[in-house]
């Protein structure tokens, strides 16, 4: 009993999602968590852009910083200076010939202690030769999409846009999908900024009044904070340290277990971050992104190394936010717009009623299928396949996925399978029966015996539709979500939800079935 109650709650749940995207009048009676499907580009309309990161321009100015951090390792006064000629950089290959044999060895111990596992490099004689190997510029390669997929997509929630689709697309290609948005030049200028971040002092002696004034001294700017706009930071128009400089920061904990943010700078970053923070000790210095002020911390000490630790009373999540951010506030690449393209909402909706009409027409011709071969176990079928519809709604809009024309494909193809998986059940019932045994006891035995052919069919066809949605994108990828759903829906309601209504139809007792003549 237990499990016909589980089974029919679990029916009852996930059909009760679907309300919303069935209908939106009453969306407004659920909770914010259960909302409409929200729907493609190919069925709400909208703009699409496919965007490339720029990796040729980012491996010449990896070559650059290389050029200028081996310089620097080599002219260290604090661990001793190497002494060397013929610095180049040629094609993004750093050659150098070390002046005196004896120190290539210390020279490349240096380099090692400095680049670590991130450049190779190799020794002929007196030259050294430090270069990214290939798979150093896949990994450079897969970091800089990652990167960049995450500013784009911050950059787009700024403007408000509801239900984006941000993915990866192949290599090195960004795929952008706005529903609703018709200016897709809005966008591309958006996304093609190149997000600047600095770091300021900030001037103490400026008044609140002078605040409340808006008007800042000679050389000082008032910039809002990111999270609290109606707050404003008087800061030294100055650029003390670019964040260019910066290579790293995470998320992590102080001494007293609090959260903080870690950085690192380059070799450059850190000269000049050592010595901001020997001459400013006890200021505070501002982290501005794109002209708003991410934090303010205190300068407690001085910071040589390039490694620096900001506090400002964090949570763990905001300590991540705020790493974040500080990693990817400039884009690791500039981004290409290749391809764009508009889809107007009017052929969306368009697409939505004459697949409607086609899906009501091929439902009702199953019923009347089902109803006229089955009788009334082919009322319990079409009401299976109905609680099954529900159920792929449902679940979609429980996952937030986007529903597409190839979605679409997807629910109708699984909706053929599972009028498969319903009368592969009564087919046995019919052979059963025939051989004389009772009925109640036929029924059981029909949907135990073709269990196995249910399964087999389906899991297959599930196996598929996991490869297309891990190796596919886009389009496919729609398709794959929905199709796999589907298959899960399928099982459930045809193997046990089927089951369930059958048995309550039988009451327990040996009736008579309709379609067994």
């Amino acid at each position: 009993m237990f499990k016909k109650l589980a089974i029919i709650f679990t029916a009852v749940f996930c059909v009760l999602l679907a309300v919303p995207t069935m209908s939106p009048n009453l969306a407004p009676y659920f909770p914010s968590w259960i909302g409409p499907v929200p729907l493609g580009l190919d069925l709400k309309g909208g703009a699409q852009l496919l965007l490339e990161v720029d990796t040729d321009t980012m491996f010449q100015e990896k070559a650059e910083q290389l050029y200028e951090e081996t310089r620097s390792a080599l002219i260290n006064r604090d661990k001793g200076v190497i002494r060397f000629s013929n610095l180049r950089n040629h094609d993004g290959v750093v050659s150098l010939v070390v002046r005196d044999e004896d120190q290539v060895a210390d020279a490349k111990g240096r380099l090692k202690s400095t680049f670590g596992n991130t450049v190779d490099i190799t020794s002929s004689g007196k030259t050294i030769t430090l270069a990214y190997s290939d798979v150093q510029k896949a990994e450079m390669t897969k970091d800089a999409l990652a990167r960049s997929i995450e500013i784009v997509r911050r950059r787009i929630d700024a403007l408000g846009t509801k239900e984006p689709s941000i993915q990866s697309q192949g290599g090195k290609y960004i795929m952008v999908q706005l529903p609703g948005v018709d200016n897709p030049e809005h966008i591309k200028n958006l996304i093609g900024q190149t997000a600047k971040m600095t770091f300021h002092l900030v001037n103490e002696n400026v008044s609140p009044d002078q605040i409340a004034s808006g008007r800042a001294p000679n050389g000082t700017e008032f910039l809002p904070y990111m999270d609290m706009p109606g707050q404003v930071v008087p800061v030294y128009s100055r650029v003390e340290v670019s964040g260019e400089s910066l290579k790293d920061s995470q998320a992590d904990y102080d001494q007293n277990n609090m959260p903080v943010v870690t950085t690192v700078f380059d070799a450059t970053g850190a000269r000049k971050f050592a010595r901001l923070t020997t001459e400013h000790v006890n200021e505070r210095f501002a982290i501005v992104l794109d002209g708003r002020v991410l934090s303010a911390p205190t300068i407690r000490e001085p910071i040589p190394g390039g490694r620096g630790q900001i506090s400002g009373g964090f949570s763990l999540q905001g300590a991540k936010d705020l790493a974040v951010l500080l990693r990817s506030g400039a884009l690791p690449a500039p981004l290409t717009v290749i391809e764009e393209r508009t889809v107007g909402a009017g052929l969306g909706a368009d697409t939505i009623e004459r697949g409607k009409i086609g899906a009501v027409a091929g439902v009702i011709f199953i019923f009347i299928f089902l109803i006229f071969t089955y009788r009334m176990f082919g009322v319990l079928a079409s009401a299976t396949l109905l609680v099954n519809l529900g159920m792929i709604v449902g679940i979609t809009a429980l996952f937030g996925a986007t529903l597409t024309l190839p979605g679409i494909a997807g629910i109708v193809l699984t909706l053929g399978m599972a009028v498969d998986a319903n009368i592969l059940p009564f087919e046995r019932i019919r052979d059963e029966v025939k051989a004389g045994v009772p009925t109640l006891r036929a029924v059981n035995m029909g949907f135990d015996r073709s269990l196995k052919t249910v399964l087999d069919g389906n899991l297959t066809t599930l196996i598929c539709g996991l490869v297309l949605f891990q190796f596919g994108a886009g389009p496919i990828r729609g398709f794959a979500v929905t199709l796999s759903i589907g298959i899960l829906t399928t099982l459930f309601t045809c193997v046990w939800f089927a089951k369930v209504l059958i048995d309550w139809y039988m009451n327990g007792k040996n009736k008579k079935i309709g379609f067994v003549k």
